[in-house]
């Protein structure tokens, strides 16, 4: 068996000699991420249009705890219209919120622009007023709790109107996509542009590609087939961050001001479920390829090619155009090679025979942190570059969310080690700051440091990693007692 493709590793973390302290440069950011459908008061784009048919045709169902039925938002009927509508409350609380995460040591804060809120008709030529001042309101609380901005411009939603047809064709689709992208994207740059020191374009590309388009649990909810029929849209998402790259540097060049631009991509260990199975080794080797490599190498190459096919072209003013990588790691995913259905393989979130030991979260995924540090390894080996870790966190919904803590912990340690072997990991942003909207999973699903009560006027309790985060930030790592408390140490 060729050593290249992917073994089944019964380790969860890495063995590290190195005693303690754990400590990172002075200069790395630490910070926790959101994004603004998740949290912020519903605007008018597709998701809220999912959720509107939801609700009319009570579709609330899941397959399997983390693994959503196309059509549904799991128990969205058990919410109100009022905490529907209003996500986290955040929209009456970002004062209070962002201090908060001020005074618990956080030094960035990574959120996103809702497109429809600057732009929520087609007949908006310029940024609806209401929703700039609305985020200079998150400007203006960063800037006096010091914070730096981390702003991502594509977070999986887009305006209700995009999806009107247009020449037959919807969404990023339309022949005038780009058009209206590129006037979001210079409203941003004008109006905000000045604090906006390190910009996501794209939030997980392959994740919006392959739940929209071939999964159908994402707005538009289709099921094309085979991989190469998203191709087109692959292509899109590439144009656009290439665009809005282009547009940020010329925006900060005018500035006389330095700014780092990248896009986010969802990574996972994707291990075969059987090892010494061939066809599980060569399925796994061919998913990590085609859901996160392929669309990295393209912008780093300028040209974008689909692993197992022949498909191969060149994009305009793609090449290069990343400052940074920016990972998202949620743990491990099983291959299981299926080789006489369609698909010719499945995914499996943990190991059904085994499940204690994949530590799995309320949504069912694997706990691995191991698999961390191999991705932020193979992604510096790939592409030289800057990694700011962009998302990282667990649902554990406990109030005393023991499994965040110890995994937070030992993520942070795996971070450690990748930088000791050459990673330039130079941030961290937890996901996420508060309990929120976690698209088809719903609010049932809870990655929050800060637990939101939501029959309870959305009040707000930090957890007990809200406490551990804080106290890591501190000493700037991990020291010799939070390791032995945490089992990194042993005697």
């Amino acid at each position: 068996m060729s050593p290249l493709l992917p073994s089944r590793c019964g380790v969860a973390r890495s063995a590290n000699r190195e005693p303690p302290p754990y400590r990172f440069p002075a200069d790395f950011l630490w910070g926790t991420a959101t994004a603004a459908y998740q949290i912020e008061g519903t605007q008018s784009d597709d998701w809220a249009a999912f959720e509107q048919d939801v609700i009319q045709h009570r579709r609330f169902e899941q397959l399997a705890p983390g693994k959503p039925r196309p059509g549904h938002i799991h128990r969205l009927g058990d919410y109100s219209q009022e905490i529907r509508q209003k996500k986290t409350d955040f929209d009456s609380r970002i004062e209070d919120d962002l201090a908060m995460a001020a005074a618990m040591g956080h030094q960035a804060y990574r959120f996103s622009i809702s497109w429809a809120r600057l732009f929520p008709s087609p007949a908006h030529t310029e940024p609806d007023p209401a929703g700039l001042a609305y985020y200079q309101r998150i400007f203006a609380a960063l800037a006096r709790g010091r914070m730096t901005a981390v702003v991502t411009l594509f977070h999986f939603t887009s305006p209700a109107w995009l999806w009107q047809q247009r020449a037959g064709r919807r969404g990023w689709e339309r022949p005038d996509a780009l058009f209206h992208w590129e006037r979001f994207v210079r409203a941003v740059l004008h109006h905000f542009g000045e604090h906006m020191p390190i910009v996501c374009t794209l939030n997980e590309p392959m994740v919006y590609v392959y739940a929209g388009y071939l999964d159908g649990v994402f707005p538009p909810h289709e099921q094309r087939g085979a991989p190469q029929s998203v191709l087109p849209l692959v292509e899109r998402l590439l144009e656009a961050h290439a665009l809005a790259y282009h547009l940020v540097k010329a925006d900060a060049a005018r500035r006389g001001k330095s700014v780092l631009v990248g896009f986010a991509q969802h990574t996972r260990a994707f291990e075969p479920l059987r090892s010494r199975h061939p066809l599980d080794r060569v399925a796994a080797a061919v998913i990590e390829r085609m859901f996160i490599w392929d669309f990295c190498d393209a912008v780093s190459s300028g040209t974008l090619r689909m692993t197992g096919t022949f498909f191969k072209k060149e994009i305009p003013n793609l090449r290069g155009t990343q400052d940074y990588l920016g990972i998202n790691y949620y743990g491990r995913y099983y291959i299981k090679a299926t080789p006489l259905t369609e698909p010719h393989f499945e995914v499996l979130m943990h190991d059904p025979e085994a499940p204690e030991a994949d530590r799995p979260s309320d949504l069912g995924w694997a706990s691995y942190p191991r698999g961390f540090r191999v991705i932020l390894q193979e992604a510096a080996r790939r592409y030289q570059l800057p990694i700011y870790i962009l998302e990282n966190g667990t649902a554990d919904a406990r109030d005393d969310d023991t499994l965040r803590r110890q995994l937070l912990v030992e993520h942070i340690h795996e971070m450690w080690l990748a930088r000791r072997h050459g990673a330039d990991v130079r941030g961290y942003f937890h996901w996420s700051l508060l309990d929120n909207f976690e698209w088809a999973e719903g609010f049932e699903a809870r990655f929050g440091l800060i637990k939101v009560d939501y029959q309870d006027g959305f009040r707000r309790t930090p957890r007990p990693s809200a406490g551990l985060f804080s106290r890591i930030i501190a000493q700037s790592g991990l020291d010799e007692a939070t390791c032995r408390e945490y089992g990194l140490l042993s005697g």
